[in-house]
């Protein structure tokens, strides 16, 4: 028998299942692990529990969060929140149709990812290239649905 642990990313988030390998877990506990979008802080949603097959593919668990790992995740939700308020000015300046919905830094700082909705398709290069040199990352524009919106401000 094999056992997975169930771990969500944000607050409303959907639940993924990982490998604790020979660790326990409890719910609210904070782990690191590898993800398609690379390392992740990620919050135990569901305890160890035994799987009845098998499945391919699931990524263990790397370890528990270390203090530095929280004052990192912590550290880059304020600058998240920073560059959202650049991008919004960006935006208006811009007079681009769009509204921005929330921004998120990768965990190591690679790239970060500003989510918005806008009624129709938007050209947003010049928007990129300008956030880009503003805050020396990757970055990456995702256009979401209002019910996706509404999950991500905590709506049903």
């Amino acid at each position: 028998m094999a056992m997975i642990v169930g771990i969500r990313f944000s607050a409303n988030g959907k639940i993924y299942d990982f490998d604790p390998a020979e660790m326990q877990f409890l719910p609210g506990d904070k782990v690191m692990v590898e993800t398609s979008r690379g390392i992740e802080l990620g919050e135990v949603a569901r305890a160890n529990r035994e799987m009845k097959e098998p499945r391919e593919g699931i990524k263990p668990v790397l370890r528990r969060a270390t203090p530095d790992d929280l004052a990192r995740a912590e550290q880059n939700a304020k600058k998240a929140r920073e560059a959202m308020q650049i991008c919004q000015e960006r935006i208006v300046a811009h007079n681009l149709e769009m509204k921005l919905v929330d921004a998120e830094y990768a965990f190591d700082n690679s790239k970060i990812t500003f989510n918005f909705t806008a009624e129709g398709r938007v050209d947003f290069r010049n928007l990129v290239k300008d956030l880009a040199s503003t805050l020396h990352t990757r970055i990456e524009l995702r256009q979401i649905g209002v019910r996706d919106e509404a999950k991500k401000l905590g709506g049903i």
